[in-house]
């Protein structure tokens, strides 16, 4: 499918470039979108695809070309100007205050003056009518990075665009959520609605998607029909090369291996009414393994997160324990000091500050670390030994930017991830907890990424891994644990683990009840 019968596509661009400085993020981009298609936008991080989009949604004027909607060319100056011809987008990085309610959020998008409480009720309705349950009464700032993404989602729904943009709708949605997607999916397709559709995942861009245009280093350098490729052929068109596999080999005699991180009888009050309270949550990960958990999103993995790294201190101190010590009063930066790196999932405003260059965002997390080698006497900080710290992450972790040091915010989602996991990898700690760690990644860097947590561990660190890619987790950890309502499953084998398995603890199931009788335990 290329365009109505007609002849005439929804939406088509003719050389599209867009330059910032000495880089061309697009170069004389084409791209046609036929109604009732899903068509696929493919390409590494850092290749063009973010720009693209938003030279589409007004959000970036391009130096050349032309966009032509509904056959009539168009400028499209401001997101307003988008909204107005009948596009829609959900952005990777979320644009949600998190001290308004979800109905207050999707209300400042829309134009019609409707009451909350109208919003709210149609909110509610569209969510559950789509599988994306939502309570639009919830303050977003209590909510996971799944739950906003539904309130993104139903936020560009309701505007009933034409065609609707999706940047990695379901790299923060457990399979069941994008199953559901996806449905939605199909029937906007039916309704002769397109979606113009980026995603990393490419087995589920070969199971929904129509058309794909593939670009590298800001060209158009293939089109295809996705189901025609495999995952493979499609991730070396975006490549340009083989993708690595990432291979874990089983490590003997992990039972009697140290143990560096240790968390004894974790428990957590919920510290708002929409908070998952821990319960009894005990876990050990010795030197040499990867642990991996997972859990449909929202069932205390952030909590978790913030009681580990620091970012909540609790009151019995050796409820976490840090290499044979009791750290669980310590801050962030006290778990650092004793050998500990932590990667939050939302890494925009998280894991960097967006304002600040790469080298200072280096020098916010490991200043206390690297004091001697940053800050010198008088506590004067030196800046070549952070650019130096900083060119060699981007180097070793191949982060694709357009000047030398820019703001964190000027980088892709996918070229930040790999900075900030880099940036801990740096250093070699003890132990390693991150969370959702390829997030929006593309095939080669998420790779890249879960290679190198493997290394890691088999230098002889102790290495967390939440993630809502159960892909993900069996490819790279040696036992997995499952997070159900703030409770923490014992950890199984990976030789004893499968999707059935896992997917029963994560649906609630009690370990050795299961259904058919099937021992989980």
């Amino acid at each position: 499918m290329s365009a109505d019968q007609d002849g005439t596509n929804l939406l088509e661009v003719r050389g599209l470039t867009k330059i910032f400085g000495t880089l061309t993020a697009c170069d004389h981009v084409d791209l046609n979108i036929a109604r009732g298609e899903i068509h696929a936008l493919l390409g590494e991080n850092g290749a063009g695809k973010s720009t693209l989009v938003k030279m589409l949604f007004g959000s970036l004027e391009p130096n050349s070309g032309q966009i032509f909607w509904n056959g009539e060319p168009v400028r499209i100056t401001s997101p307003g100007v988008a909204k107005k011809l009948g596009i829609g987008m959900v952005f990777q990085h979320f644009s949600l205050f998190e001290a308004l309610t979800a109905a207050e959020n999707i209300a400042l998008s829309l134009d019609d003056g409707s009451p909350i409480g109208s919003i709210a009720a149609k909110a509610r309705a569209l969510s559950y009518s789509y599988g994306l349950p939502l309570d639009p009464d919830s303050l977003v700032g209590d909510l996971s990075v799944g739950e906003r993404q539904r309130i993104e989602i139903i936020r560009c729904l309701l505007q009933a665009p034409q065609l609707i943009i999706l940047d990695e709708p379901t790299s923060v949605l457990t399979p069941q959520e994008a199953d559901k997607l996806f449905e939605t999916l199909d029937r906007l397709r039916a309704e002769g609605k397109s979606i113009l559709y980026i995603s990393h995942r490419l087995e589920e861009v070969k199971r929904i998607c129509d058309r794909a245009t593939v670009l590298r280093h800001g060209k158009v350098v293939g089109h295809c029909n996705p189901r025609d490729e495999t995952a493979a052929s499609l991730a070396r068109m975006m490549v340009g090369s083989e993708v690595q596999a990432v291979v874990r080999a089983p490590v003997a005699g992990l039972e009697a291996a140290q143990p560096l991180l240790e968390i004894r009888n974790l428990s957590r009050k919920p510290a708002t009414p929409f908070s998952i309270p821990l319960r009894n949550i005990s876990l050990t990960v010795r030197a040499g393994e990867v642990i991996g958990i997972a859990g449909v999103a929202g069932n205390g993995q952030g909590e978790f997160f913030e009681s580990v790294s620091g970012e909540v201190l609790q009151q019995d101190a050796a409820s976490v324990r840090i290499r044979s010590k009791d750290a669980g009063g310590l801050s962030i930066t006290g778990r650092r000091l004793l050998g500990a790196a932590f990667v939050p999932e939302e890494r925009l405003g998280h894991g960097a500050a967006p304002r600040m260059k790469l080298s200072e965002n280096l020098l916010l997390s490991r200043h206390a670390t690297d004091g001697k080698a940053f800050v010198g006497i008088g506590g004067i900080v030196g800046s070549g030994a952070i650019q130096t710290a900083a060119q060699r992450i981007i180097k070793a972790m191949d982060v694709r930017k357009s000047a030398p040091d820019p703001e964190a915010a000027a980088l892709s989602g996918g070229n930040l991830q790999k900075f900030i996991v880099g940036r801990e990898l740096d250093r070699s700690p003890s132990v390693m907890v991150v969370n959702q760690p390829t997030w929006g990644v593309d095939a080669g860097a998420a790779a890249r990424i879960r290679q190198a947590l493997i290394e890691l561990s088999r230098s002889g660190s102790a290495v967390l891994v939440i993630s809502q890619d159960l892909d993900e987790l069996f490819e790279i950890s040696d036992a997995i644990a499952v997070m159900h309502n703030g409770e923490l499953s014992k950890p199984m084998p990976i030789a004893e683990a499968t999707f059935e398995r896992i997917g029963l603890l994560m649906g609630g199931a009690e370990p050795g009840h299961a259904e058919h009788g099937l021992e989980i335990a």
